[in-house]
């Protein structure tokens, strides 16, 4: 609930821009809790970043291109938990942040974008620079907001204050998500004046608590205690200790929970992992003692293609949907109740009054990740030098401590999430699953690298790798940053997904077909590189690049055919 009534003001004394819109932007995005700025340098936007830049309390990044600087503020928001807000210029700029707004919003991602604009009278009518701004996009932020450029009217002013005020409070409200506003401004940008004690208004929101009652649960866990097979699958998500208590409390006898690497469960007791692992290793005829009576799920969208064609094709008798989404998500196509409570609250709630009743449904799922975990090391040591072992290797070489997880979409997170890890990060594992798509990653991964105090290891594929060449060009690359670009002649999950390795158009138009020049890239941008071209390279390369006390790249290379072939040879394997 929005209330002018009950109001808080701050105050700072600064040189600052005359456009007073901008100092009520600065003062409310420190208000609340904006620690970190992206901006991308122009001219149409210098009232907005003189006014930061006096703002002690927000860090300021500088990243030339929009798409890069957006990405590397998602992964600053991933490890901070915390909204960030870019700022650009106007014109195409804007445009350029929508790969990375796209994301923010199907992560439930904070991201506060900022566009400076001209004055609506010139859109239009071939003055430089100018586009229609304002909702420009619209179907990927919660909201989008225009402040025309000023007049000095009180009116104006409180408008201005008003609109950033819901602006922000919609990005941080429960599911969060993108806000865009739109700031036009005319003529002087960069005239400057001493900001005297001046006061900027905050409206306070006022929420009804997200916490359900004891009955709530008594009811759910009643409902619960009736089926005799319920699995629950954990997907994209941030790490949470309170959940994973919760999720280990209530695993066993007729309940299952199954989580992707990308849901940071970690490796807990009772819980049960590499979700495509375990699948594979189920006969056709076998799917129907799989299938549950209730479906419980949460997060983002699944990394793994099998649960979901399992989960449709063999449909349970009821399906909760938990979490504060955006839309009804109804991924399996067989919901049948949508409660909006968080996962943490739900599962700690309802863990209280769960007695588990009899059931060798876990015991079903226990001996089918033994038999999982088995196979796969049996598989792995067979195969010739490939991805998937070269995977192998890396996911076993992690270190326990000290380490944040990044991977690219393609085949990279498939393979991490068969073959998940030995311990657990106290970091936690991140992709770009909001939208799947390959643009992006390095620059996620070095906004993580300004976040994380530990490594931040980014995995990579060479298609991924060369889309997003800005994500290098960047001032702020350190020793904690460290990639890893699989080499395999770029586009190798086209071989393995089915449609297009049959096409006759294949090896033209969907993979790259080049060896990019890693070491090239490594030595134009300051990077130290290694390479692996077999197992015991890999291995070597491994100790030095995470020993490195700088910022590294490893290229390793392996054939693409051999590499696509063993991964639909164990996807096939038991059917």
């Amino acid at each position: 609930m929005n209330t002018a009534s009950e109001t808080d003001y701050i105050s700072e004394t600064s040189i600052t821009t005359t456009q007073e819109s901008c100092n009520i932007l600065v003062d409310l995005l420190q208000a609340y809790g904006v620690k970190h700025a992206v901006i991308s340098p122009g001219s149409r936007n210098a009232p907005i970043i003189i006014s930061l830049n006096k703002c002690k309390a927000i860090s300021k990044y500088i990243i030339v291109d929009e798409r890069s600087a957006a990405f590397a503020a998602i992964g600053m928001i991933q490890q901070s938990r915390e909204p960030v807000v870019i700022v650009c210029t106007s014109g195409s700029a804007v445009l350029d942040y929508a790969p990375a707004v796209a994301e923010a919003f199907y992560q439930q991602l904070p991201l506060i974008v900022i566009s400076a604009d001209r004055p609506h009278e010139w859109i239009n009518q071939n003055d430089s620079q100018t586009i229609l701004q304002h909702g420009i996009l619209n179907n990927i932020v919660k909201g989008s907001y225009n402040i025309p450029y000023e007049n000095k009217s009180k009116n104006h002013l409180w408008y201005a204050n008003r609109i950033i005020n819901e602006a922000l409070q919609k990005a941080i409200e429960q599911p969060e998500g993108p806000v865009h506003i739109n700031m036009q401004f005319n003529e002087p940008l960069y005239e400057c004046r001493p900001l005297q004690s001046e006061s900027t208004r905050i409206i306070k929101r006022m929420s009804p608590s997200l916490q359900a009652d004891v009955t709530f649960f008594k009811h759910l866990a009643e409902k619960l205690h009736s089926k005799e097979r319920i699995l629950i699958i954990a997907s994209m998500q941030k790490h949470s200790s309170e959940l994973i208590k919760s999720l280990e409390n209530i695993a066993g006898n007729n309940i299952v929970v199954l989580s992707e690497i990308i849901a940071n469960i970690g490796h807990s007791k009772n819980i049960f992992h590499n979700t495509d692992r375990l699948l594979t290793e189920i006969k056709a005829s076998e799917w129907n003692d799989y299938t549950p009576d209730l479906l419980i799920t949460f997060g983002g969208s699944p990394v793994s293609r099998l649960i979901k064609n399992f989960l449709r094709e063999n449909q349970p008798k009821e399906h909760w949907r938990i979490g504060i989404d955006h839309n009804i998500i109804d991924t399996m196509q067989n919901l049948s109740h949508r409660i909006e409570i968080t996962p943490d609250a739900f599962f700690s709630g309802i863990s209280e009054h769960i007695h588990k009743i009899n059931g060798a449904y876990y015991e079903k799922w226990k001996n089918l990740a033994q038999k999982a975990e088995s196979g796969l090391e049996n598989y792995i040591n067979r195969v010739p030098w490939c991805d998937f072992k070269a995977m192998d290797i890396i996911m076993k070489s992690l270190p326990t401590m000290g380490i944040n997880l990044q991977i690219s979409n393609g085949s990279a997170i498939r393979y991490a999430d068969i073959i998940g890890t030995i311990h657990d990060f106290d970091g936690s594992c991140h992709c770009n699953r909001g939208v799947s798509g390959i643009d992006g990653s390095t620059s996620t991964a070095l906004g993580a690298s300004l976040i994380y105090n530990g490594i931040t290891l980014l995995i990579t594929g060479d298609m991924s790798f060369s889309y997003d060449l800005s994500g290098l060009a960047s001032q702020y690359n350190s020793q904690r940053l460290k990639i890893i670009v699989l080499c395999n002649g770029g586009g190798g999950i086209f071989r393995f997904i089915n449609g297009p390795s049959d096409l006759p158009e294949f090896e033209k138009y969907f993979e790259v077909h080049r060896d990019l020049p890693i070491h090239k890239y490594a030595d134009a941008f300051g990077f130290e590189y290694l390479q692996a071209d077999d197992e015991v390279s890999l291995q070597d390369s491994l100790l030095k690049l995470l020993a490195n006390k700088h910022s590294s790249i490893l290229a390793v290379h392996t054939n693409n055919e051999i590499s696509a072939t063993v991964l639909r040879t164990f996807f096939n394997r038991n059917k």
